[in-house]
């Protein structure tokens, strides 16, 4: 099994390449027992060395290393502290989905993947400052409750108990987006109805999906 920052690397890796984030954008966490380890403030995701993943004790906040975490550490912990079963957090600024959600247009399901893997509905909420309180408070009031958030003018925050969990959220998020903007292009689309989801959520071959998501490297 691959350690905890060797993950973080590949996954971190994965959202540059997925056009998840640009440049030094979003930020991504994975716990491990009782720390945190989060990408260092100011790194582009794909350039991260192993060494270089910030440690974080989560139960006194006490910061190992030089380098400064993600100015949204905040967030990042209060997700933990409200979902003690989640060990990742991944925080992107997907194009399509920030072009979408900036519009006042939020996600709905109108295939299975969706309601599979992100859920029946994912939650949209107003525009905050990025870092500090304010953000920490709206991202962890939904991340209750749902599996993905999407913050209106800045981007998306997923989470799951593996980075292979969070992560195919976080592109699953950004791939709704473009499907969903073709189909309002293209004519008007039919959403999933409430039996129709019930009969996804009630597959046994999606729970099998959903279950190696949530298996380590």
């Amino acid at each position: 099994m691959e350690n905890i920052r060797k993950q973080l690397c590949k996954y971190g890796r994965l959202v540059i390449e997925k056009n998840l984030a640009a440049g030094p954008g979003g930020n991504i966490s994975a716990r491990e027992k009782n720390f945190v380890y989060l990408s260092p403030s100011g790194f582009a995701l794909d350039e991260i060395k192993e060494s270089q993943w910030v440690k974080v004790d989560l139960k006194t906040g006490k910061q190992y290393g030089k380098l400064k975490p993600t100015c949204e550490i905040s967030m990042h912990l209060g997700c933990y502290i409200v979902r003690p079963e989640i060990n990742a957090v991944i925080h992107t600024h997907p194009p399509y989905t920030l072009g979408l959600i900036s519009a006042g247009v939020g996600l709905k399901p109108f295939y299975p993947d969706f309601v599979a893997i992100l859920g029946r509905e994912i939650p949209m909420v107003e525009y905050v400052i990025p870092a500090g309180e304010e953000i920490r408070q709206a991202v962890v009031e939904q991340i209750k409750k749902y599996n993905v958030v999407l913050l209106k003018n800045h981007g998306a925050v997923c989470v799951g108990e593996t980075l292979k969990e969070a992560f195919a959220r976080a592109w699953l998020v950004e791939e709704t987006a473009k499907m969903q903007m073709a189909g309002m292009i293209a004519g008007k689309i039919r959403y999933l109805t409430e039996k129709e989801i019930e009969g996804i959520e009630n597959l046994k071959a999606e729970d099998y999906r959903k279950a190696l998501l949530k298996t380590l490297e």
